[in-house]
């Protein structure tokens, strides 16, 4: 029976991490067994495991070509399983594929997260004394759990993931061939080559996407998320709910949109809105250098990668969409189902994320077989990288004590916030709405008569402030002024006591790190109705 990904993916370790297979040059059931027992464990609910027998490890990866196994070979190695298997306690049955790859065969045990963990096993399955143990994977390695994992581990007794659980109210009626049919395709699996041929129910078999017994089989509700052509039908609110503010929160007109269906082609409606009505290329030419400088408003892989992790990490027992909110200066996106709790705020802030547990296991790979998103524990690095390699500010990540919700936030690029700010001058008749949005806020703060130059320039540095604080020397220069006391107090004291914009460190006004930035007063100022 075929393996419903491609073999070239495991063997390269493009779509599974290199963590999560083992490679064997040869059948050696004690060090097999203990990695199949830890694979079913699965401690961190990663989704398992693959056990590629024939194939020789060199450096960490598989060595080409591969050294393969014979016929007779594959059908002792069958033979012996039978009895292997009943000695894991409780019993547990790998899935076994016999694939092709350098015109030789190579037996795949795939190890899926078992659903009645804990599982142990002989230390060595072959001796007359079997020694019980509970296994674990660590890092790229199976390990025997010590006292305190394997405390936590039988902790986890019933705790299936969500994506991974039966569900009693779906049919495989429910499910789209169609999807089903396409997702094949993308990984490049030969079980595309059963669609029309062999009945659906062996298909979802063979993807490990049913459970129970023939005469009462249960869909996994990570079939319906992905395969199902309305998700919501079974988990309400899942979909995602998209607000565009053109104008700033402020204006009465907005765009709302919906997308919905399989939870994979969410992301790329929405993603395929973002890319066509929103993103937008600056290209700048630079005097005696043969290359433009470019760079985005917002770098797709980014938008690409926060979405698809929203999809992967949500909470599908809560009832409230994937948000995103577009305003003029930046980009939300709000998921109920926040970080796992041994992650610090900061720790996103660096690049540094590692969940000691997952929330779903098994969707996270099908999304990164769609090539959709990386793997795990790269989300939030790729994320960072896309944006520092556009010039682009730091994201910023929020979520509460609890952990039901998070949200991260995208600033607009700084030359965008600059070109935005140019336009919403430019669009001030004679100055005359300038004034009457920040003259009379700001003429009662001042000796003489503010001019309508001088309120001009005050927007435009109320305008610069969108994205980010800034130093007083940097506003000045903004402006084409000297850093002096003089300028301080025509342009940014009055503002300042307008309280249009503020000091990020009020209590050390003489600070060298002293900032100014706009204040929500300032910010509503700004996005109120042209």
């Amino acid at each position: 029976m075929p393996l419903p990904i491609n073999i070239e993916d495991l063997l390269s370790a493009r779509t599974v991490e290199s963590d999560r297979i083992e490679f064997k040059t040869g059948w050696n059931p004690d060090a097999i067994y203990r990695s199949i027992c830890a694979f079913a464990n699965d401690f961190d609910n990663a989704g398992g495991g693959y056990i590629l027998i024939g194939v020789e490890e060199e450096s960490g990866t598989a060595k080409r070509p591969i050294k393969g196994l014979l016929t007779t070979e594959i059908a002792e190695i069958q033979r012996k399983m039978i009895g292997f298997n009943n000695l894991i306690n409780p019993v547990y049955h790998p899935r076994l594929f016999i694939e092709e790859a350098d015109g030789k065969q190579v037996l795949v045990l795939w190890v899926t997260g078992g659903t009645s963990r804990p599982y142990e096993v002989p230390e060595q399955i072959t001796s007359k004394e079997k020694r019980y143990f509970y296994y674990i994977r660590q890092y790229a390695n199976s390990i025997k759990a010590n006292t305190e994992q394997a405390q936590e581990l039988i902790s986890l007794t019933n705790q299936v993931p969500f994506d991974d659980r039966p569900n009693r109210q779906a049919k495989v009626d429910d499910i789209s061939p169609v999807q089903i049919q396409d997702y094949l395709r993308i990984s490049g699996s030969r079980l595309t080559e059963w669609i029309g041929q062999r009945p659906l129910p062996e298909i979802l078999e063979q993807m490990a996407l049913l459970e129970g017994p023939p005469e009462h089989l249960s869909l996994r509700n990570v079939a319906l998320m992905l395969f199902s052509e309305h998700p919501d039908k079974f988990f309400p609110y899942t979909y995602i709910d998209l607000v565009h503010f053109p104008k700033g929160p402020a204006d009465t007109q907005f765009i709302e949109k919906q997308f919905k269906g399989p939870v994979q082609q969410q992301v790329r409606q929405a993603l395929d809105y973002i890319q066509g009505n929103l993103l937008h290329q600056l290209i700048t030419k630079v005097d005696g250098q043969p290359e433009a400088v470019r760079v985005w408003n917002y770098p797709y892989k980014a938008l690409e990668e926060l979405l698809a992790n929203c999809i992967y990490h949500r909470n599908y027992q809560e009832r409230e969409p994937v948000t995103i909110r577009i305003e003029p200066d930046a980009i939300y996106i709000y998921n109920l189902g926040g970080p796992d709790r041994s992650i610090r705020l900061e720790d996103f802030q660096k690049g540094q994320v590692f969940p000691k547990r997952y929330r779903n296991r098994r969707l996270g790979d099908f999304l990164k077989e769609l090539e959709l998103t990386e793997g795990r524990a790269t989300g939030i690095p790729v994320i960072l990288e896309a944006l520092r390699h556009n010039g682009s500010p730091t994201p910023v990540f929020e979520t509460d004590s609890e952990r039901t919700w998070f949200q991260v936030k995208l600033p607009l690029h700084p030359a965008f916030a600059q070109i935005n700010a140019d336009l919403k001058l430019s669009n001030i008749s004679n100055g005359a709405q300038l004034t009457s949005l920040i003259g009379s806020l700001v003429t009662d703060q001042v000796d003489d008569q503010v001019d309508d130059q001088v309120l001009g320039m005050m927007g435009k540095l109320l305008l610069w402030l969108q994205t980010e604080p800034r130093k007083r020397s940097e506003l000045l220069k903004h402006l084409g002024l000297s850093n002096h006391n003089d300028n301080v107090k025509k342009y940014l004291e009055p503002l300042e006591a307008a309280g249009l914009l503020a000091k990020t460190l009020p209590d050390k006004p003489q600070s060298p790190k002293q900032k100014y930035s706009l204040t929500e007063k300032g910010r509503a100022l700004l996005f109120s109705p042209a």
